[in-house]
């Protein structure tokens, strides 16, 4: 599936969307451990894959990753496990490219809505939720690490799907 997109100056980028492969996990995991202080591991994106949830990679036309995510259908709702943009790409609209491909996703599977977990200083993050039409609807606390032995509660956001 190919996406355009457009840059904050103009310019327009062509993305490719693909089912994440093993071949793909060195370019993730490099991507995940810049663009996160508490990043996933080598281990988290296998045993995703090996577990059989939908994982998809975002190109763009010189075949250099851009972007993933990784999902878990829960009965009637789509989970996202792992979202995110490279980080010299952010803020050039791939966050919600890679949402909407999530959307797509959860309507092709009939699913009610999509639900995931953001941290509160994730401000970057929770504006785009929020544009796409996320709503919060609870907190879990202490869900993530924050270093030095702390923990950081998790925003829990849902978006419902219409017909």
């Amino acid at each position: 599936m190919k996406s355009d997109v457009q840059t904050p100056t103009g310019a327009r980028i062509e993305m490719r969307f693909a089912m994440m492969q093993a071949s793909d996990i060195e370019q993730v995991v490099s991507i995940e451990n810049d663009a996160f202080p508490f990043p996933w591991t080598r281990g988290n994106f296998l045993d995703s894959l090996a577990s059989g949830y939908p994982a998809w990679v975002m190109r763009a036309h010189d075949g250099r990753l851009a972007g993933y995510f990784l999902l878990m259908n829960a009965v009637d709702e789509l989970h996202i496990l792992n979202i995110t943009v490279r980080p010299d790409l952010q803020g050039a609209g791939l966050g919600r490219v890679l949402l909407n491909k999530v959307v797509a996703l959860a309507r092709a599977e009939n699913m009610q809505s999509v639900l995931l977990e953001v941290r509160p200083s994730n401000q970057r993050a929770l504006d785009v939720y929020r544009h796409v039409g996320f709503v919060q609807i609870g907190v879990r606390k202490n869900y993530y690490p924050a270093g030095a032995a702390a923990r950081e509660d998790a925003i829990v956001m849902r978006l419902l799907l219409s017909d």
